[in-house]
């Protein structure tokens, strides 16, 4: 019942609803971590749900209900919370109408065009810049980039700052690192939108109906995941099979209510007789 840091962990048992990171927590690219479907299966067998809430906005929700039903995760719509969902309910809130120039994937900008936000592939009269992890990025895509904010007064925007996104080799870059490099050639730095921001764990908790200390953020990286935890308010769970480790967590100022190393642990305890 203890973490790795020796931590009591029993009040996990509790959670009713549990937000998922992806990358790096259930999975690396195509591959399934040991415990991934047990550990989500364990949740349901104790009456609570399980939802994703990531930062990777180079994949629309359709794209990933169908990507974690071919690895056998009985997942829907609704148990998914993007990123890119989080810009979209930002950009209608805050700047309806707007004109938006969107530096990321084809998913992405039908997102936003399905969602009503006008998008534009030119670089004129522009009322606002988006980036993504664009895992299809060209030098053309960033010298639109570069000219918008280096010419105009626009809202920069951004899903995500991650520096890295986990790959089967090591990490290759994230939007933060995308950001650093437009940074470089424009001094400018955008508003970043997904976590370490509460505002998904909260959409997700107040759609489901569930309390504070019924809810777990699980994830791999202290200033994104276990951060967006911490600002809303809920327990957080680092798993040491991403981004962070042991040593990070031990001296920096992002504290995870508990650490694990990866969601087989987790299981464990959901599974164990001892409560």
């Amino acid at each position: 019942m203890k973490d790795y840091f020796g931590v009591y962990a029993g009040e996990i048992r509790n959670k009713k609803l549990w937000l998922f990171d992806m990358d790096g927590t259930i999975y690396e690219e195509e591959t399934l971590f040991d415990g991934t479907l047990d550990l989500l299966s364990a949740i349901r067998e104790r009456g609570g749900r399980y939802v994703f809430i990531t930062n990777n906005s180079s994949k629309s929700v359709i794209e990933y209900v169908e990507k974690v039903r071919r690895m056998g995760i009985e997942a829907g719509e609704e148990e998914f919370f993007t990123s890119s969902q989080a810009a979209i309910l930002w950009l209608l809130k805050n700047m309806p109408g707007a004109k938006v120039y969107c530096q990321g994937t084809k998913s992405l900008v039908e997102e936003l065009r399905v969602s009503g936000i006008r998008v534009t592939e030119g670089v004129e009269r522009v009322d606002a810049v988006l980036v993504g992890f664009d895992t299809e990025l060209t030098t053309a895509k960033l010298r639109n980039t570069c000219e918008i904010l280096s010419t105009q007064e626009v809202t920069y925007l951004a899903t995500n700052p991650d520096w890295v996104c986990p790959v089967s080799f090591g990490f290759i870059p994230d939007c933060g690192s995308i950001c650093q490099m437009i940074r470089n050639a424009t001094g400018k730095w955008p508003v970043f939108l997904g976590k370490p921001e509460p505002t998904m764990v909260q959409i997700v908790r107040e759609k489901f109906g569930c309390e504070i200390d019924q809810t777990v953020v699980v994830g791999d990286r202290l200033y994104t995941d276990i951060a967006a935890g911490v600002n809303a308010g809920v327990a957080s769970i680092c798993v040491l099979t991403g981004e962070a480790t042991a040593e990070e967590i031990q001296n920096g100022t992002i504290k995870p209510r508990f650490t694990f190393n990866s969601v087989r642990e987790i299981c464990d305890i959901l599974r164990s007789s001892d409560g």
